[in-house]
């Protein structure tokens, strides 16, 4: 939304569609909020419009108690871009500043520090510290709102370098200290959670939510070891391990929408447990990932809905994602040697866990493990394939086209599923240039409607099973360490 009447008309009328797609602050106030926000709408003149929180912060404004700007969906701009302020945003928000610093960001992405620098400043009116720094102050207040773990642990789990920098960020950002914004959390049942209950979570998404769908492509998808769904259609919880830069995670998403979530703003809860708390940024932004949620399905759906082969399925199926994948190396290995090669790796190769959660025994294998076996695992291990959040699609793209055993179909369906591209046009499938740029979107509406030919085309090569399902489910019953 370029137009700043359209914006202040979406503050106006407080429409959630727009909730992270831009900000605005208030000078009478000193406080900046989502466009949603619940609080009296500000007169005009008193409001200025930022296109990120970093910005808004950067201006001296804080976060509005109220609607929680920092706890907003994404904006689906920057996983369609693929200019380097988008592929910035990406790697941000997996938190290779907080490990690289900026100078490991500009080396990722073929720039200098400085060049970086000045175009993330020219466009989004923050540089690189300033938008990590945001992402930190949320990450802190996650863990002071939800969990019982001292202050000074949550500072560095968060990525602060001391304990006087998170002090000074917190006051600046939500004008309370760290114990003051600890009080001020929203009561829920149960009260906070100790660590060994894991991190209890709320993954916020923009529109309708077609979780159904989703939780039957993970369903169907489940590698035993590493991921299972259990419960009822409709009820259903998914858990996976997950390998993590500094050690490994376990994660449970709930299917079932709570309560008071709506067409216009939602969430899923779920619980992540980390070996590494310092994970917990990087963990979040792949299972935002994983889900779509940070896509936007009002542009998805007019695009769509427009054409007339489209139409009745976005009408049934009003805000359908297009699931990515919660390890991008792991989901290409998957998805060049199929379903039971797979559960082999996992049983020779994987990490098994110090102590298995219900049928979760293993983390899959890194590439570096598999490397003298696959010329994939080869390839990732050695960086001559690139997966990682910023990476290049059509770079990536033309890297695994040179990798031994890599067919077209696994590359479409890695672009699509482990790079996030909300726009890849699958081989022997027909699709429309005007479909553009979410042709991932429409395809995923033909699978859903199970239009013949597109199962290899929307999800991992299938095969027989080394378990067989009736062996599976009876696992699942066997109990759960993870709820969400």
């Amino acid at each position: 939304m370029s137009d700043l009447d359209t914006r202040y008309e979406a503050v106006r009328s407080r429409d959630a569609r727009f909730d992270g797609e831009f900000f605005f602050a208030v000078s009478t106030t000193g406080i900046y909020c989502r466009p949603s926000c619940p609080a009296v709408t500000p007169k005009r003149q008193n409001v200025t419009f930022y296109p990120t929180a970093a910005a808004a912060q950067s201006h001296g404004f804080r976060a509005c108690r109220r609607c929680r700007p920092d706890a907003v969906p994404g904006s689906a701009e920057w996983n369609v871009r693929a200019d380097v302020v988008g592929r910035a945003m990406r790697m941000i928000g997996d938190g290779v500043v907080d490990r690289e610093g900026v100078g490991g960001l500009a080396t990722r992405l073929g720039y200098s520090a400085r060049q970086v620098q000045r175009q993330l400043t020219a466009e989004l009116g923050a540089g690189p510290v300033a938008l990590a720094r945001a992402q930190r102050a949320h990450t802190a207040r996650v863990l002071l709102q939800t969990t019982d773990l001292p202050v000074t642990e949550i500072a560095f789990a968060a990525g602060f370098a001391s304990v006087r920098q998170f002090n000074d960020t917190i006051r600046a950002v939500y004008e309370l200290s760290p114990t003051g914004l600890r009080a001020a959390a929203p009561q829920r049942g149960g009260g906070r959670a100790t660590p060994s209950a894991g991190i209890p979570l709320r993954l916020a998404y923009r529109g309708p939510y077609q979780a159904a769908a989703v939780f039957d492509l993970l369903a169907d998808e489940a590698l035993p070891g590493v991921e299972e769904v259990g419960g009822e259609r409709g009820d259903r919880t998914y858990r996976r391990t997950l390998r993590l830069p500094h050690a490994s995670g376990i994660v449970a998403v709930a299917e079932r929408a709570p309560r008071g979530t709506g067409a216009g703003s939602g969430w899923l809860e779920a619980r992540l447990h980390l070996s590494d708390l310092r994970d917990l940024t990087t963990a979040v932004q792949r299972l935002r990932g994983l889900f779509d949620l940070d896509a936007d399905p009002y542009a998805v759906d007019e695009r769509l809905g427009a054409d007339p082969r489209l139409a009745p399925f976005v009408r049934a199926r009003p805000g359908l994602r297009s699931p990515g994948a919660a390890d991008p190396e792991e989901f290409a290995v998957r998805a060049v040697v199929g379903d039971r090669e797979a559960e082999r790796l996992v049983a020779e190769y994987g990490t098994p866990l110090p102590t298995p959660c219900g049928t979760l025994t293993h983390v899959f294998p890194a590439p570096a493990a598999l490397a003298d076996r696959l010329p994939l695992a080869a390839a990732l291990a050695d960086g001559r394939v690139r997966l990682d959040a910023g990476a290049d699609r059509d770079d990536a793209e033309q890297q695994l086209r040179a990798v031994d055993g890599v067919r077209a179909e696994a590359v479409a369906l890695i672009r699509m599923r482990a790079l996030g591209d909300p726009d890849v046009p699958l081989p022997g499938v027909p699709v429309d240039d005007a479909w553009r740029p979410w042709r991932s979107y429409a395809v995923r509406h033909l699978r859903t409607e199970t239009v013949p030919g597109l199962r290899t085309a929307m999800t991992l090569p299938s095969g027989a099973r080394t378990a067989s399902s009736g062996a599976r489910a009876e696992a699942r019953a066997g109990g759960e360490c993870v709820t969400a």
